[in-house]
């Protein structure tokens, strides 16, 4: 099959792209670099194309070439305390906005990612039935891009499926610095010897789901038959208290948080997917734990 996967060079981005080339498909990566690296694709074999996909000319770049069988589309900001609302806007929204219009002409299935971050504060669990809550312009950004893809679903021939991101962490997010999953930085600080720096009193909790488990979703919307927006995590929260409980068995160490006021009014306190629908909808069921995630991730990281 021939797959595009946009934002191929960023995090999730590029275990899929290495999970379809292992799977022996063809793929063709475009990455604008501003948060990807090609340290993620040291080992890819297929074609590369560097630019915004908001304002890229598919139709010609692509001219010569056998329309796409899908396109996996995960190219966006991610930072979710950008306040930059008309950059957040253009890069996310109008990207996506780009990608139908592309998969209209040449009847592409659609496969892209949505996030957690659409339900605010609502109560967990969250459900796609809710009603969307965002606390910033990124969570604003994937509703909106949420409700384009349910106007394209009524239209297009082949299915158009949303995929809400809870929490992931694993291997290829190192180079996100700052931005990477907090089970990532709380590892860092507790390799180099300090206390993990948590808010106040670390009982917030999340749904942490590994990237093993995301890329795995995501081959399953490949062959689902409907359209459709699901959520994709355990279904467990998970404090961060148990967290670093879980990276002290991992580590060998016996280290205590260190706790600070949270500065953030735009806060998610508690998420946890329900996952049902994407059961329903892929045959989705996680199979990494949070705790066994961590594990496998530690022992990636100590290699």
């Amino acid at each position: 099959m021939r797959y595009l996967v946009t934002g191929g060079a960023g995090f999730v981005g590029s275990n899929i792209v290495l999970r379809l080339e292992k799977d022996r498909h063809d793929v063709t990566v475009i990455d604008d670099m501003s948060s990807g690296t090609f340290k993620n694709l040291v080992s890819f074999r297929g074609d590369f194309h560097c630019g915004d996909i908001a304002s890229m000319d598919l139709v010609n770049l692509f001219h010569n070439r056998p329309p796409f069988d899908a396109i996996i589309h995960e190219a966006s900001i991610t930072d979710t305390t950008v306040s930059d609302q008309r950059q957040m806007i253009w890069r996310n929204v109008e990207g996506f906005r780009n990608i139908l219009s592309y998969a209209a002409r040449y009847s592409c299935r659609i496969v892209y990612a949505s996030s957690a971050a659409v339900y605010g504060n609502n109560a967990s669990p969250q459900s796609e039935d809710q009603p969307p809550h965002p606390l910033n312009v990124y969570g604003f950004s994937k509703m909106i891009m949420d409700n384009m893809a349910r106007r394209a679903a009524r239209e297009f021939s082949r299915p158009v499926i949303g995929l809400r991101y809870f929490n992931v962490f694993g291997p290829g997010e190192g180079h996100k610095g700052k931005f990477a999953s907090m089970i990532y930085q709380l590892y860092l600080q507790m390799r180099e010897g300090k206390n993990p720096r948590i808010f106040k009193w670390g009982e917030q909790g999340r749904d942490h789901v590994y990237v093993k488990d995301v890329v795995e979703a995501n081959i399953l919307a490949l062959s689902a038959e409907s359209s459709g927006i699901v959520n994709v995590g355990t279904g467990v929260e998970t404090s961060f208290n148990d967290i670093v409980e879980t990276l002290n068995r991992a580590l060998k160490l016996q280290m205590t948080p260190d706790y600070f006021d949270n500065p953030y009014d735009f806060y998610q306190n508690h998420t946890r997917a329900s996952i049902d629908g994407a059961r329903v909808l892929l045959g989705y069921v996680p199979r990494f734990t949070v705790s066994e995630g961590i594990m496998d991730y530690v022992q990636y990281l100590e290699l």
